[in-house]
């Protein structure tokens, strides 16, 4: 008896579900993408009991002919694939053929659909099988309804969270969706709630809005970058918008939503400094490029793809994400405080459609023709401040009621400029508890972290010496002795060509000693040894060691041990001379740990508060 045997379809399509059909989220994933690539300009999704019940997809697409929509549900049946050189310039969001017979195959499925010149046409299935065949009417477009989710794999519907959890992931499939494709209108209702809904006109910044919320949206610049082989535009946080997790972190490749550490790593480069550790920025940046220089099948639900030009796109976009912010003055504003949302696992968990802003009869007026190519400075109309002097009531519409909204938008772009600083001069006035230096001009009232200020500086400084340091490197006239374990010593006379590349002059001296002739002659006075002990434990630390980030952690080390502290009285030279020097300095916003610097009062908030105006 033979022992290798070939699977039925019924098996192979159960395995392949496994796949691709993890949980109800991914269901709604295929189908909106089949959706999307029919060309629709509206998709409603339905769900009930957050899919697992049922997951109605509606679309006014191009709909499928009686033979395609049998055709369909087989194995492998694309009609996006003709040979292998299609799979190296894919530009649809299907094309492996798996979704439609997967999800029937563990599922009740029925579905209506026309091409608009003829009687539509009806197919019900069970378990992969079709059941029943008829016509049905002739609206264009197409109708799946995938009811009981699982019900002949019980053992997978063991794995299913909670409602609210399988929601989330659900409405993270949607936003994403949104983004990606924001000239699509899309519904998400679960029962009679609607979960979200875009207008479909096209305006990226509008879709994030919706998302995210207003004051977000607020705070989002454009960015555009362009090189031979990548487009990148998009919208990006200001570093004053973290989250706790990338989850925030969008990343579009000619249309389809991926995941790609490379990206990510990139636009966190382009931010450096300018975060705190641990946290995370809201960005949405999409990348077109020749479907050439992307392999979108590496994964069986293409969430990650494989880039042949990866280096290339990784300095693209951090050349990016820092062009931006050195056209920007990251000053954060204090206006009125939002209302508080506990961050939770997904996008839509933590700004849900009933806490959203209303928006405006002219917020939903026609996106212009190019709505991701503006200028750095661009806000637009409907998040425009409609007063400079006091609030303005207006009416606003949303799912057909109309409610009252304050709308106060700051543009962040109103502080003095000069030519050498995005910092306007500021002259102080005041120390508050040793900690904050009180300053003020004609823009109203800043607060100045002395210590996070005196960092930034001192980071500068030590990054540029740290960048050729033998020139200023000082004999010691008594060597410095460092005692290290056996392993350590190991690691560390492997890298002692990247220790003397930031002014470490040091040699072996018996099997766990090291002695260090000669160091840059700025170190901090009094910390040297310290200073070179930490220098030791960030190459022990590293599986590899990189000299530019060798250099660069050494000088957030040195800028914060030799930086003012806190409870600390300075003369009020000395905060002229801080706020001076900080106003110079490359990027003056955030401390080397990301933490912000300055705080700007507006005149206005400051008479808002007052109650000068109403």
């Amino acid at each position: 008896m033979a022992t290798i045997r070939q699977m039925p379809d019924a098996l192979a399509n159960k395995i392949a579900a496994g796949e691709v059909v993890e949980r109800p989220s991914s269901v709604v994933k295929e189908l909106v993408e089949n959706s999307i690539d029919a060309g629709s300009t509206w998709i409603k999704v339905e769900l009930e009991e957050a899919g697992l019940a049922k997951i109605k997809i509606i679309d006014n697409g191009k709909g499928m002919a009686e033979g395609d929509c049998e055709r369909a549900f087989l194995r492998h049946a694309t009609s996006k694939i003709i040979d292998e050189r299609d799979l190296f310039r894919v530009r649809t969001l299907g094309f492996r053929g798996e979704a439609l017979a997967s999800i029937a195959a563990v599922s009740r499925l029925t579905i209506r659909t026309s091409t608009g010149e003829q009687a539509g046409t009806f197919l019900s299935l069970a378990g992969g099988k079709i059941e029943e065949k008829d016509k049905c009417d002739a609206r264009k477009g197409t109708e799946i309804t995938v009811a009981s989710l699982f019900y002949n794999t019980p053992a997978r519907l063991k794995y299913m969270k909670t409602i609210h959890t399988e929601l989330g992931h659900i409405t993270d499939v949607m936003n994403r969706m949104a983004l990606s494709h924001p000239t699509i209108r899309f519904e998400c209702w679960h029962g009679d709630k609607k979960l979200m809904q875009t207008n479909g006109r096209g305006d990226l910044l509008h879709v994030i809005a919706q998302i995210y919320g207003m004051n977000t949206a607020r705070k989002m610049v454009p960015i555009h970058h362009e090189t031979l082989d990548f487009t990148i535009k998009g919208y990006i946080a200001k570093p004053e918008v973290t989250r706790a997790s990338r989850n925030y972190m969008s990343t579009l490749v000619n249309g389809r939503y991926i995941r790609n550490h490379t990206v990510n790593r990139a636009v966190l480069q382009g931010y450096h400094t300018l975060l705190p550790i641990g946290r995370y920025p809201i960005v949405v940046v999409e990348i077109d490029m020749d479907p050439i220089l992307v392999d979108v099948n590496v994964h069986p639900a293409k969430l990650e793809v494989r880039f042949s030009k990866e280096k290339e796109l990784f300095d693209a976009m951090q050349e990016a994400v820092t062009q931006v912010f050195k056209q920007q003055a990251l000053i954060p504003e204090v206006n009125q405080a939002p209302k508080r949302v506990k961050e939770k696992d997904s996008v839509q968990d933590a700004f849900s459609f009933e806490e959203r802003p209303p928006l405006s009869k002219k917020e939903l007026k026609k996106a212009p023709e190019h709505p991701l190519v503006r200028e750095p400075d661009y806000v637009p109309e409907w998040l425009q401040q409609a007063s400079t002097n006091q609030t303005e009531a207006t009416k606003v519409e949303q799912s057909e009621t109309i409610e009252e909204q304050e709308v106060n938008v700051s543009d962040g772009n109103q502080h003095a400029q000069t030519e050498t600083s995005r910092v306007p001069i500021m002259y102080p006035i005041g120390q508050l508890h040793g900690t904050y230096i009180l300053a003020q001009n004609e823009n109203g009232l800043y607060i100045v972290d002395q210590h996070a200020a005196q960092e930034r500086i001192k980071y500068e400084f030590f990054r540029d010496k740290l960048a050729t340091p033998a020139k200023e490197a000082q004999e010691l006239l008594v060597p410095m002795t460092f005692e290290v374990s056996q392993s350590e010593a190991i690691l560390l006379n492997q890298h002692l060509e990247e220790l003397k590349q930031v002014g470490l002059w040091m040699d072996s001296f018996g099997e766990k000693t090291f002695i260090v002739r000669s160091h840059p002659h700025w170190f901090p006075k009094g910390e040297e040894q310290e200073i070179i002990q930490d220098m030791f434990q960030q190459v022990l630390d590293k599986q590899k060691v990189d000299i530019k980030t060798l250099r660069e952690e050494a000088a957030i080390m040195m800028s914060c041990k030799g930086s003012i502290k806190a409870n600390q009285f300075l003369t009020e030279e000395d905060m002229r001379q801080l706020l001076e020097d900080l106003r110079l300095s490359s990027d003056p916003f955030t401390c080397p740990h990301g933490r912000p610097i300055i705080v700007h009062f507006s005149q206005y908030e400051m008479e808002k508060m007052f109650k000068r105006v109403m």
